[in-house]
C-alpha cells in the first residue's frame, strides 16, 4: 500500500495518557506500510512520534466521572462537533477511537452514517457495567480491536466485526522487569524499600485520591524510616496539581520523589504499588508487582456507579483473575491508614508475593500477542476495501 498512501488519512482520537500508549503501538505497526499518510486528530506526544498531528492537547478529554463530565460538557461538545465537521469535509480513509468512549461512539456513529470506516480500539467495560452500551456501539463501530481474550465473543454474539489483537502492554513490558536498571534510573538505592505511588492521570483522579495517597505514604515512612517513595506523574500541570494538594494538606515533609513520567521505570523499581484502577492497575500485574488498588470519587457519582456494576472487582487484574488477588480499598474504606495497612502486608508476605509473581506472568502470556501487527493490519485491511469500493463508485460514475 506503500506506493500510493500519499493520498490515505488516518483520523484518530485518543483522550488520555493511557489511550496515547496504546494507540503509539497500533501506529507503530501503521506506519512502516504508510510511511508518506497523513495521520491526525487528537493524541499525545506518544502518537506524535509516529508523526501523528493532533489539533487539540488531549488532556482537554481527559475528563472522568459523571458530574465532572456535565461541569465541561459544552466544551467537549464544541470539540466534537467542530472535529466532526472537519472530518465529514476531508473524508479520511478510516477513523478509529482509542478509549474514550462517551466522546467516540457518538463521533464514530455520525462519520460512519456518513460512509466513513469507523474502528474502535479497546471496547468499554460492558463486561463489568453497562453492558446495555453494546447498541450504542454497534451503530458507531464498524469494527472493534479487542485487547481481552473474553471480549471477542461478547461482540461476535451482538454482530459486530471483531479482532483480539491482545494487550499492547504485554509486549512493551518485559516478562522479567530489570529492577536495578529501573532504578539506576530513577537514582534509587538497591538496598531500600521502594514504594510507587500513583494516584491517577487524570485531574479529577489527583483531587480525590493524592491526599490520602501520601498520607498512607507518611505512615508507611513512620513504620521504615527507610522506605523510598517515587510519583510517577503524567505531565507538567498533573505533577504542579500534585504538589499543590500536597502543600496545602501541609504534606510537603513526606519524602516523595516526583517523576516526569517514567511510569514503568517506577513500576519496576518499586516493591510494591499504591494505584488507582484503571490501566495503571494492569501495568503493575505485568511488571509483576504486589499492590493495592484504591479509588475514589465524588461521592454523587460513586452512589450511581456502585449500583451499576456487574461484579465485584473494579481492578483489571482482579477482573482478569475473576478473584481478590490484590486489595482493593474503594471510596469511604480508602482511609490512609487502611491503604498503610494494606501496602505493608503485600510488603511483608513473601508467600503471597511469590504467589501474585507467578499468577501475574501467566496473565501476562495470555495477553501476548504482536499486537502492532495485528492491530495494523485490520485497520489497511478496512482501509484497502475502503479505496476499492472509492474506485468502484468513480468506476460506476
Amino acid at each position: 500500500m506503500a506506493e500510493n498512501d500519499s493520498n490515505v488519512a488516518v483520523a484518530m482520537v485518543a483522550g488520555e495518557a493511557s489511550g496515547d500508549l496504546l494507540a503509539s503501538r497500533l501506529l507503530s505497526g501503521l506506519r512502516p506500510h504508510l510511511p508518506d499518510a497523513r495521520m491526525y486528530g487528537i493524541g499525545g506526544a506518544k502518537m506524535a512520534e509516529y508523526g501523528f498531528v493532533s489539533d487539540w492537547p488531549m488532556e482537554k478529554l481527559s475528563v472522568n466521572g459523571l458530574f465532572e463530565v456535565l461541569a465541561h460538557y459544552r466544551e467537549l461538545k464544541g470539540i466534537q462537533n467542530t472535529l466532526r465537521d472537519r472530518l465529514l469535509a476531508d473524508k479520511p480513509n478510516v477513523f478509529i477511537g482509542v478509549d474514550a468512549p462517551d466522546f467516540n461512539f457518538g463521533l464514530e456513529a455520525q462519520l460512519r452514517q456518513a460512509g466513513i470506516p469507523t474502528v474502535h480500539f479497546i471496547g468499554p467495560s460492558i463486561w463489568a457495567w453497562r453492558g446495555s452500551r453494546i447498541t450504542k456501539i454497534a451503530r458507531a463501530a464498524s469494527h472493534m480491536l479487542v485487547i481481552f481474550p473474553f471480549e471477542e465473543e461478547i461482540y461476535r454474539k451482538a454482530g459486530i466485526p471483531v479482532t483480539y489483537v491482545g494487550h499492547p502492554l504485554a509486549q512493551v513490558i518485559p516478562m522479567v522487569p530489570d529492577v536495578a536498571a529501573a532504578r539506576s534510573t530513577l537514582g534509587l538505592p538497591v538496598d531500600s524499600r521502594v514504594v510507587a505511588i500513583m494516584p491517577g492521570s487524570r485531574m479529577g483522579e489527583l483531587k480525590y485520591n493524592a491526599i490520602a495517597f501520601v498520607q498512607a505514604a507518611k505512615i508507611l515512612a513512620q513504620r521504615d524510616p527507610g522506605m523510598r517513595f517515587i510519583a510517577p506523574m503524567a505531565g507538567a500541570r498533573q505533577s504542579r496539581f500534585f504538589s499543590e494538594l500536597v502543600a496545602q494538606a501541609g504534606l510537603q515533609d513526606v519524602p516523595i520523589q516526583l517523576l516526569d513520567g517514567q511510569s514503568h521505570a517506577a513500576m519496576a523499581a518499586a516493591d510494591a504499588v499504591l494505584v488507582a484502577s484503571g490501566t495503571a492497575s494492569l501495568e503493575v500485574a505485568l511488571y509483576k508487582k504486589p499492590m493495592v488498588i484504591a479509588y475514589k470519587m465524588m461521592r454523587a457519582t460513586w452512589e450511581i456507579l456502585r449500583h451499576m456494576s456487574y461484579q465485584p472487582w473494579i481492578g483489571l487484574p482482579n477482573i482478569l483473575a475473576r478473584e481478590f488477588l490484590v486489595p482493593e480499598l474503594l471510596q469511604n474504606a480508602a482511609t490512609p491508614q487502611a491503604l498503610a495497612d494494606a501496602l505493608w502486608k503485600q510488603l511483608e508476605d513473601e508467600p503471597h508475593k511469590a504467589m501474585l509473581r507467578q499468577r501475574f506472568t501467566d496473565m501476562h502470556h495470555s495477553l501476548l500477542r504482536d499486537t502492532a501487527s495485528e492491530s495494523a493490519q485490520a485497520v489497511l485491511n478496512i482501509i484497502e476495501q475502503q479505496q476499492n469500493k472509492r474506485s468502484s463508485s468513480i468506476l460506476r460514475g
